[in-house]
């Protein structure tokens, strides 16, 4: 799952004020040190902005039981990139759904299909859980350009203090966005998924040649 994938999704869930929780699922595969880190260092990032991350893992059963607690007494939703784990994460919440899962793809390196339609199930704690089909990509449409900053809790709360109320954050002398990512208060990966929103609301991008 790119990082791309993942501040877009944040970035709609911003937009309409619905809380996220990042969940990293199979640490149980990560063996090397390398991967480790790797894996720590997307948690490190998102927890710094202000998300929740919890790496879990559905198969060993490690985080679950925090996930348990998230759940209770809400209405979730759980989407991501096929493969993921999704529905093995709602049979270890729920035992008896028995959910069909998926291997992973040879050819490509990316998940089955093999939720086809969304569903929602109740939890017996309470609560309600909502499992999706596995998406590859996530587009984002309606956005105001003079907006999109603002789905980016980090670039929100810098840009306060740039010199121009509407600033882009792309170019404008007195920038305070682009002069906290050229000190690494921004991170490099946060800014380049800012711009690709920032290019859906090109009017052009989709249209087709003459």
């Amino acid at each position: 799952t790119s990082t791309t994938f993942i501040d877009r999704f944040l970035a709609t869930a911003e937009a309409y004020r619905v809380p996220a929780v990042l969940l990293i699922n199979k640490v149980d595969l990560l063996t090397d040190d390398e991967d480790k880190e790797y894996c720590e260092a997307v948690a490190s990032l998102y927890r710094t902005i202000g998300y929740d991350v919890l790496e879990i893992s559905a198969l060993t059963g490690e985080g679950m039981t925090e996930l348990r607690e998230r759940l209770k007494d809400k209405i979730s939703l759980f989407s991501g990139n096929s493969g993921v784990g999704k529905s093995t994460i709602i049979n270890a919440l729920l035992p008896d759904l028995d959910l069909r899962t998926g291997s992973i793809s040879d050819m490509h390196d990316t998940g089955m299909h093999t939720t086809t339609f969304s569903e929602m199930f109740p939890l017996p704690e309470g609560g309600w859980i909502i499992d999706t089909p596995g998406i590859k990509g996530f587009g984002t449409i309606d956005f105001d350009k003079h907006e999109i900053a603002h789905f980016f809790p980090e670039i929100f709360k810098i840009s306060a203090e740039c010199k121009y109320g509407d600033c882009t954050h792309t170019h404008e002398p007195g920038c305070a966005v682009l002069k906290a990512l050229d000190q690494h208060y921004i991170s490099q990966s946060r800014y380049a998924s800012y711009l690709s929103i920032l290019d859906d609301t090109n009017p052009d991008k989709y249209r087709k040649p003459f």
